[in-house]
């Protein structure tokens, strides 16, 4: 594994961001246009769906911001009928005073309330917007192929569920206070005029100057801020990637080399993000220093007045004060338009996957019947995407109902490829699979007209790869199912897993530990088998599901399935085998070679017939003997 093993930042989940222009240049003012007007299309997407509670956010931040406006206006008054003849005469006017702490008082209970609404409900409609949609994203998860799910890795789909949609909707945090103190400046704006034009006109000089410098700051924060938003779907890919190879790394000592691998694509990640801090360094200083400046040049001018008895002491003091109020919308704005390039492509990757059309719909049919279905398997070809060669050929096959079927091949023969077929995690690109409810005098149906339901009921696979979840044992069997435990006892019975499940410390209720990590591997293969078996399905597809078993338990399993396969009770089953005992209880063997049906038979008579069947057949016990 190497760097280059990282996920492509040009994948359609993953936008291109990472070249960046100067601030200057058409390019880069294209690309800040576009990200501005997608930002915005972004924020109407998300007031609309939750419209109500994002304007009573709102309605609290202008709340909010009047009652800061609303805190000069007291705070002059007090200057000018408290404070200013206390000094004048000697004493304090109870009643002045009493009426500027009531005032004080009332301002401030109801600025309060417009912060609670405006955080709390603020709050509420970004998560509930994040929830919507990391909802959505897992829901298409599901419905896509697996072919498509073949082409992206784990680490970047959870990149996509959990880091993007968060910042897809990141930007609503601070957009309900933005709104809100739109409406502040306005009121701070008009309060200052209405205390002193002069004065207004005089610090109001800073603020086009401030808004100049924040159109600069976000041209040249967009597209770094874009760049590492990027990368960080890539630490994520690379750190799932290491942690569920971990087996792998430890035990061949390559721990250095992965630490190696994430080191530099952290690095890279760290790079772009101080990028983001070294602009942001430069301009937050002078964003912050110019309003100051602003209430300097009224400090100095309005003494000036005062003393000419052009101004009084308290329109002096709320001009000072509303200046040190307005610059706070100026910086709100700024946070929203800070958050919107970060934003928008973590939409663009989250869209990336809403968008995709691959889905695999079902029909509508169902079985009629119970017991075992006959399988057919009509010309069928199937060619992974991208692929330049075929991995199944022309695929014809007939299993009776009740028949135990053995599929033997070289490795990349196609076995795997055709489980998936036969349970419809993917779709031939020619040709069709049946399943025939015999004796019921229905036709033959194509299993892409299964009702999904009616598919996962008549149709169970046990895949190579075995996968518990960190619960019960009893909720490993089941998977949430409506299952009594009497169901669960004989499926673990039918695959010798009663024993040892008796013998854990709780039985049913044992908790496993993540991926059954408390298990042996032959364990895991026979809680997964009993998954399968509890819920009767009708065709039971085994790719290489008993490989981890010991032989002897494995021949009790295969000779139980078909002993309840001979009472009419059990599944038609078709089992990827490699031991020459588990292929000879099949009643006939299908021989896979470079994915095409090179010989069919029984064991015996696929042993006399092909040389190419004897040889790979024997050439498997004779490995399994020397590592014995």
């Amino acid at each position: 594994m190497s760097v280059s093993d990282t996920p492509d930042l040009t994948d359609p989940t993953t936008p291109d961001t990472n070249a960046v222009e100067p601030g200057g240049s058409d390019l880069g003012s294209a690309r800040t246009d576009r990200m501005t007007r997608r930002g915005f299309a972004l924020l109407g997407r998300g007031i609309k769906e939750q419209r109500f509670l994002f304007w009573v956010s709102v309605v609290g931040s202008v709340l909010f911001g009047f009652m800061t406006v609303a805190d000069a206006r007291v705070l002059g008054w007090a200057t000018d009928h408290v404070i200013r003849p206390s000094f004048e005469r000697g004493d304090v006017t109870e009643g002045a005073l009493a009426a500027a702490i009531g005032l004080f008082m009332a301002v401030a209970i109801l600025r309060a309330l417009g912060i609670v609404a405006r955080r709390l409900i603020g709050g509420i409609v970004y998560y509930r917007l994040v929830a919507d949609y990391r909802r959505r994203v897992t829901r298409q998860y599901l419905s896509l192929p697996m072919a498509w799910h073949h082409r992206h890795p784990t680490g970047q789909l959870l990149s996509n569920a959990n880091a993007d949609v968060e910042g897809a909707w990141s930007v609503f945090m601070p957009l309900p206070m933005a709104i809100g103190v739109i409406a502040m400046l306005v009121a701070a704006i008009v309060e200052m005029v209405r205390a002193d034009l002069v004065l207004t006109l005089v610090g109001l000089v800073v603020f086009p100057l401030l808004f100049v410098i924040n159109v600069f700051y976000q041209r040249w924060l967009s597209p770094r801020v874009a760049h590492a938003q990027a990368l960080r779907g890539s630490v994520s890919a690379v750190a799932h990637e290491s942690f569920d190879g971990a087996l792998v790394v430890k035990s061949l000592g390559r721990e250095t080399d992965e630490t190696d691998r994430f080191r530099d694509v952290t690095e890279e990640l760290r790079d772009a993000n101080i990028a983001v801090g070294r602009i942001r360094s430069m301009f937050d200083p002078l964003l912050e220093a110019l309003p100051n400046i602003g209430i300097l040049a009224v400090v100095i001018l309005g003494v000036g007045r005062v003393a000419s008895g052009a101004a009084d002491p308290g329109d002096v003091v709320s001009v000072a004060y509303l200046f040190t109020v307005v610059a706070f919308p100026v910086r709100a704005i700024g946070w929203v338009l800070g958050e919107l390039p970060r934003s928008v492509v973590s939409w663009e990757r989250v869209e990336a996957v809403l968008d995709e059309r691959g889905s695999m719909p079902y029909g509508q049919q169902s079985l009629a019947g119970t017991g075992p279905v006959a399988l057919g398997v009509t010309d069928v070809t199937f060619r992974f995407p991208d692929a330049d060669r075929d991995v199944l050929r022309h695929i014809d096959l007939e299993v009776p109902p009740g028949r135990v079927v053995a599929v033997v091949g070289a490795t990349g023969s196609g076995k795997s490829t055709l489980t998936s077929l036969l349970t419809r995690l993917v779709d031939p690109q020619d040709g069709r699979i049946t399943v025939d409810p015999v004796g019921s005098g229905e036709p033959p149906v194509d299993i892409r007209d299964l009702s999904h339901d009616e598919l996962a009921r008549a149709i169970a696979v046990v895949p190579q790869g075995t996968f518990l979840f960190d619960d019960s044992v009893r909720e490993n069997v089941t998977l949430g199912g409506d299952f009594s435990d009497d169901e669960v006892w004989e499926a673990l019975q039918t695959v010798q897993a009663a024993d040892f499940v008796t013998a854990l410390p709780r039985g049913l209720d044992s908790e496993l530990g993540e991926r059954g990590t408390t298990l042996s591997g032959g364990q895991r293969q026979r809680l997964s088998l009993a998954r399968a078996l509890v819920r009767r399905p009708r065709l039971l597809v085994m790719d290489d599901a008993t490989s981890a078993v010991d032989p002897e338990v494995e021949q009790r399993i295969l000779k139980a399935l078909a002993a309840h396969t001979a009472d009419g009770e059990g599944p038609t089953v078709l089992v990827v085998a490699y031991r020459k005992a588990t292929i000879a209880l099949a009643d006939e063997v299908v021989f896979l070679d470079d994915g095409a049906i090179a010989a069919r038979g029984t064991h015996a008579e696929l042993v006399a017939t092909s040389a190419d069947y004897r040889n790979l057949v024997n050439a498997y016990d004779q490995a399994r003997e020397a590592l014995s």
